[in-house]
């Protein structure tokens, strides 16, 4: 059984994109869309969550992401405890289990967890008690399924029919946790190519297996793509001699204006945050009219607001497995 399901098949945790169901995934989006329209209103928030207690537990650094994990919470009316890890006993030797016990002992009801080890989100999601939800925030190099499903929501609202897109993943796929939840959600929603383009030391040993298409050439893997996505690169993987210097990568796989007129012409260009100019891509794709990446920060509170209400059972969670 998918860790992530209640007895009933209900979404309880929110680990991964891997092993969810289309339905799962069209609903937290359908969700999300109706959470999109409260940040136009005057009062910003909603009754869902009242009297429930959202832990934000960060083991890495993130301003982005906290923040928005943050504001959706109190969105929903919840109360919000951001523990600071770097303060914390946890600095003192104490274990993650240990954590875990004494803040469940507090009442809380949902852990949000961003760990630098891989399988850290699924190790509390597997000893929590039964009535606390578990979400991922980014575990190492495995997962970070809400930036996912906010870029998909981010796609869908401009470009609905994902059965007939092309999209084109750049940069380290490798290490990336969040290149890895874009695949499998983007495969489960039906998108029908999707390429990954990165030098050789930065691409999956079996990336057909994943369901992608390689490319070691930036222009070739553009080429007619509705949907480009360009990664953060992790600058200790160039101290790794896996990369030679941030300079060689722009010259090579630099999103400028000129590469991008090898995409469609009404392509969109995204980023997971926080951009490296010069590195990743030039600063006028970054600005420019074909860029959603500011739009992709804003959605990521309506997809944190739809996660935590959905999980939470404020909202039925639909379409299991």
């Amino acid at each position: 059984m998918n860790p992530q399901l209640d007895a009933d098949g209900r979404l309880r945790h929110f680990l991964d994109t891997e092993g969810l169901s289309r339905e799962t995934l069209t609903h937290i989006l359908d969700t999300a869309e109706s959470f999109a329209e409260v940040s136009e209103h005057a009062v910003k928030k909603v009754p869902l969550l009242r009297g429930k207690t959202i832990v934000n537990l960060f083991f890495e650094a993130s301003t982005r992401t906290r923040t928005t994990f943050e504001l959706a919470a109190k969105r929903l009316s919840a109360d919000v405890l951001n523990i600071n890890i770097s303060t914390s006993a946890a600095v003192k030797g104490e274990s993650l289990l240990d954590t875990l016990r004494n803040l469940e002992a507090m009442h809380c009801d949902m852990f949000v967890v961003r760990h630098a080890d891989s399988g850290a989100a699924h190790f509390m999601a597997r000893h929590v008690q039964p009535h606390i939800s578990v979400v991922n925030a980014g575990d190492g190099r495995h997962a970070h399924p809400t930036q996912a499903m906010l870029d998909a929501f981010t796609i869908r609202r401009h470009k609905p029919d994902f059965e007939n897109l092309t999209v084109a993943i750049i940069g380290d796929i490798l290490h990336s946790r969040v290149a890895r939840s874009q695949i499998a959600a983007l495969r489960i929603l039906g998108v029908p190519e999707i390429r990954v383009v990165a030098p050789r030391t930065l691409l999956p040993a079996k990336p057909r297996a994943l369901g992608v298409v390689p490319f070691t050439d930036l222009v070739e893997g553009v080429h007619g793509a509705d949907v480009v996505i360009t990664l953060r690169l992790q600058k200790e993987r160039m101290r790794g001699a896996l990369l030679p210097s941030e300079h060689e990568f722009f010259q090579l796989y630099g999103l400028t204006e000129e590469r991008l007129r090898e995409a469609s012409p009404d392509a969109i260009v995204m980023h997971p945050g926080p951009i490296n100019r010069g590195v990743e891509m030039d600063s006028r794709v970054a600005d420019g009219p074909r860029s959603v990446i500011l739009q992709q920060v804003s959605h990521g509170i309506a997809i944190r607001m739809a996660v935590m209400s959905i999980t939470l059972g404020a909202i039925r969670s639909e379409g299991t497995t």
